[in-house]
């Protein structure tokens, strides 16, 4: 009779995998995931009239969405959000695609020294960038108007923080001028590891520098693309430093400029003579985490499964 062979040995469960996790998985757990879920309790809560917090459903939801006086400046803060998140979108991505491509170049001179003048912004802090730029942009002091000058176009200067109609606009083009190294360094490395094979093959061929570019190197980065895409959507709609810093809580003028983060902000911890509402803005803070983690969501199971289908 043969004899069955013996069964293969399990290896041991590497316990040392878990003595160097566990002290990073404490810290987050403690400082993210417990707030989180905190606020998430909270904004099923509200007070009665003894001002005890009470168990109250989703009846902060239904306020925040309905009621006339809290739904104005939800929906307002929400469209603010989103085309703060679609100016990054389409105009940081791209030139940060475009000066990454310019600087991948083999024979590019100074492409460090460039390289670094660019992402140096990013590295400032926001509250000292917004201050600069309203040193820059204000109609009394500000250089705008005298750089304007010098070249003729004087008549084009406005008050551009103080109008509702491009305070969002001047903010989030500021916010782009600031973090657009970050995109640009990702795309950056995302070109230099495509092999140099390739792009020689292509000129063998025939083909463009225009035509390498799309054909060969575009769809090689759309991994990154859709990493860059998500970053800038989480990072948007998490916005609140620069708005406050410049325009301050009430995100004027006339909250032309408010977004989902000075809202909770306006709402949780109270502003000049408004008493801060704890439950209301947990309420807030967990429709942002709704809206953020709906666009993560969209993102892996959309195209991030798309693009695990295209490299098969």
């Amino acid at each position: 009779m043969q004899q069955t062979p013996a069964k293969k040995h399990r290896k041991p469960f590497p316990f040392h995998i878990i003595v160097f996790l566990a002290p990073a998985t404490i810290v987050y757990t403690l400082f993210m995931i417990y707030p989180l879920l905190d606020s998430l309790r909270l904004s099923l809560f509200a007070p009665n009239d003894q001002g005890v917090e009470v168990f109250a459903g989703l009846q902060n939801y239904v306020i925040l969405l309905t009621d006339e006086l809290w739904s104005v400046r939800f929906w307002g803060a929400l469209k603010n959000n989103f085309v703060f998140f679609f100016i990054h979108m389409f105009a940081q991505n791209p030139i940060g695609l475009l000066l990454a491509a310019l600087l991948s170049r083999r024979k590019l001179f100074g492409r460090n020294s460039y390289r670094t003048v660019l992402f140096m912004p990013t590295m400032l802090s926001v509250v000292i960038i917004g201050f600069i730029w309203q040193l820059i942009l204000s109609p009394l002091w500000g250089v705008a108007h005298q750089m304007m000058s010098t070249i003729g176009i004087e008549h084009l200067f406005k008050p551009w923080l103080g109008l509702e109609t491009s305070a969002l606009v001047t903010l989030a083009l500021i916010s782009v001028w600031q973090f657009i190294g970050l995109p640009m360094m990702l795309f950056y490395a995302a070109l230099l590891a495509i092999p140099d094979e390739l792009i020689e093959a292509a000129h063998v061929d025939g083909a463009t520098a225009w035509t390498v570019f799309w054909r060969i190197k575009f769809p090689l980065i759309l991994p990154t693309v859709g990493i860059v895409t998500i970053l800038t959507y989480v990072g948007n709609f998490n916005a609140f430093d620069l708005i406050y810093t410049t325009q301050g809580a009430l995100a004027g003028p006339n909250f032309a400029t408010d977004i989902m983060g000075t809202f909770f902000y306006r709402t949780f911890f109270g502003f000049q003579l408004q008493l801060g509402n704890p439950t209301m803005g947990a309420t807030i803070a967990a429709m942002m985490f709704l809206i953020i983690l709906i666009g993560v969501l969209l993102y892996l199971f959309g195209w991030q499964r798309k693009m695990t289908t295209y490299e098969v």
